[in-house]
């Protein structure tokens, strides 16, 4: 929780009124049952009823004074908890945002959607009871205790036993229920991962008739979440029985003893009034006390997995190598192992490519071809060896700086909810219609945009509302429109046919700016054309050449060829 005090920064003034004007409401309260032990023991017994109206008057202008000063304090505590969740989430989104793929992958979607919102609301509502009664609370508990002493000091040794008996209870529940409550939020991250692939994927298990499989994994996790709470639940819940009992009991003995020295010593009836009304105050304040520490349980532990997300490190490497390659595009001895693999996703691949070059990438499925583009972009780290991006090291390069001059066309076709021309525009925040119309045209989609309504038709989240080539040929016009240096399309035709491809990869041959493309593809016909082509088998590099050389000289590339156009090789 240290770690997010900082969000506080630009609130510290309205994060020190809000306790501020509650503290003065509790200290108009507690002089209250004083008014009260007066009204009593002047007022009823002399049967002064102008002195029983003055006080009954002060009563009323206490409630008054006391329902200013707590509609300011809920005022000045809500202001500070909307404001610091507001600020986090943004700090939080930024921070996930900074994260390379590995950091995402280690983290998971699930988890920082979880974090981003169930958390960050744990978080919120901790702020606002804590401004509320954090102070509050104690405060009239200990004010009640020492107005007891004021009145009577035998008596109020009852006061101090019963707290002393309430912190013991209140400090041991919390004390349970932290640990629990972070295995709560732990086990929510996988009910929301997996409701997040139900819904995602609900044709496929709808088409595979696995509805009964799913509802059963996903009841299973629910009932574990629900078991945590309900282990959760039955400790937090003894916090207002037990405090009851042990207040009735202490007020039980209080009405006793007060009652006893009523009629032997002599003590005054308003006074044991007045210290009934001090034990129920400590009552009601120690309940509300409960609910605090419960929902500061759940604070602290959803701050904990906030901070852990603060405190996760991009671990993109960077340096300031000064060598460079005389080739516009250059691997050196590549390889790439993932964080916790049990081997490389790809093993000492070397090759060049120059502008206007286009090289093919093919192998079978795991075969690394992904994992090889993605250097280029510097999403991850090569573990050995160079990457070389416009003759310089990608490590030694900024980021934003590097993928402004490559335009991605990733293996999943990831569209947002908007208009077409909002997603096109992502590739290019400045292209008018006319070049986003030509960026439609080059990825052979416009007629099918026109059809649908033109550049402002509505797509859905993840253009669910467009069909699965439409989407891949979305994408490659959101890449097109930023005229590239560097085009990756990776696996970005499968759902194309073979017509369709031909002319896309007619039109990006034929760009007048002559970018650099590398197609990834599981088609021979897709890189047949290129010139170069990298034939991947298992992240090794079993053949490199153009179509005709790779047929004669690489037998992966050969089987992968006869297998889809035959055993004739031409």
């Amino acid at each position: 929780m240290k770690q997010l005090l900082v969000f506080f920064k630009d609130y510290k003034i309205k994060s020190v009124l809000a306790p501020l004007f509650k503290l003065l409401e509790a200290l108009f309260e507690l002089f209250v049952p004083l008014v009260i032990a007066d009204i009593i023991d002047v007022g009823i017994a002399k049967g002064d009823i102008s002195y029983i109206v003055k006080r009954a008057l002060i009563l009323v202008l206490l409630a008054f004074i006391g329902l200013g000063l707590a509609i300011t304090a809920q005022y000045f505590a809500a202001k500070v908890a909307t404001s610091f969740s507001k600020d986090l989430r943004h700090a939080l989104y930024a921070k996930i945002q900074s994260l390379s793929f590995n950091e995402l992958d280690k983290l998971t979607t699930s988890s920082l959607i979880t974090r981003m919102t169930s958390d960050v609301n744990q978080i919120q509502n901790g702020v606002n009871l804590i401004l509320r009664l954090f102070l509050r609370s104690p405060f009239i508990v200990f004010g009640a205790m020492v107005m007891a002493f004021t009145i009577d000091r035998q008596i109020s040794l009852i006061f101090l036993g019963a707290i002393v008996i309430l912190s013991v209870v209140v400090f041991g529940v919390m004390a349970y229920t932290i640990p629990k409550q972070k295995e709560i939020q732990q086990s929510l991250d996988g009910v929301t991962l997996t409701t997040r692939e139900n819904i995602t994927g609900a044709r496929v298990i709808r088409a595979f008739r696995d509805e009964k499989n799913e509802n059963r994994i996903f009841n299973s996790k629910n009932n574990f979440l629900s078991h945590l709470q309900r282990v959760a639940g039955r400790i937090s819940a003894l916090l207002n029985p037990v405090t009851y009992v042990i207040i009735n009991l202490a007020i039980i003995i209080l009405l006793y003893v007060g009652a006893v020295k009523v009629n032997v010593f002599g003590l005054e009836q308003g006074k044991v009034v007045a210290l009934y009304n001090y034990m129920s105050q400590i009552l009601v304040e120690l309940i509300k006390l409960a609910m605090l520490i419960v929902t500061v349980t759940r604070a602290f532990a959803s701050a904990d997995r906030i901070s852990t997300v603060f405190n996760e490190k991009n671990t993109l490497e960077t340096n300031n190598n000064d060598e460079t390659s005389e080739h516009f595009i250059e691997f050196k001895d590549v390889s790439l192992t993932y964080k916790n693999a049990g081997a490389p996703a790809i093993e000492n691949i070397s090759f060049t490519a120059n502008k206007g070059e286009t090289v093919g990438i093919i192998g079978g499925t795991g075969s690394g071809k992904t994992s090889l583009v993605s250097l280029l972009g510097h999403f991850y780290d090569c573990t050995d060896g160079a990457v070389y991006v416009d003759g310089r090291d990608v490590k030694a390069q900024e980021a934003d700086s590097l993928r402004e001059i490559i335009g991605f066309v990733f293996q999943k076709a990831v569209l947002f909810k908007g208009t077409v021309r909002d997603n096109i525009k992502w590739g290019n925040k400045s292209a008018d219609d006319e070049q986003i119309k030509d960026a439609l045209m080059l990825s052979q989609v416009y007629d099918d945009v026109e059809k649908l309504g033109g550049l402002d038709y509505q797509l859905s989240q993840g253009g669910a509302n467009l069909s699965g080539g439409q989407r891949q040929r979305m994408t490659i016009a959101r890449a097109l429109v930023r005229k590239p240096q560097i085009l990756v399309l990776d696996d970005s035709s499968s759902a194309l046919d073979f017509a369709t491809e031909a002319k896309l990869r007619e039109a990006i041959y034929s760009l007048d700016y002559e970018p650099t493309v590398f197609i990834v593809s599981q088609r021979a016909s897709s890189v047949m054309s290129a010139d170069k082509i990298l034939v991947l088998d298992d992240g090794q590099c079993v053949g490199m050449g153009t179509h005709k050389e790779l047929l004669e000289s690489c037998k992966v590339y050969k089987e992968i060829y006869t297998s889809q156009f035959g055993k004739e090789v031409v």
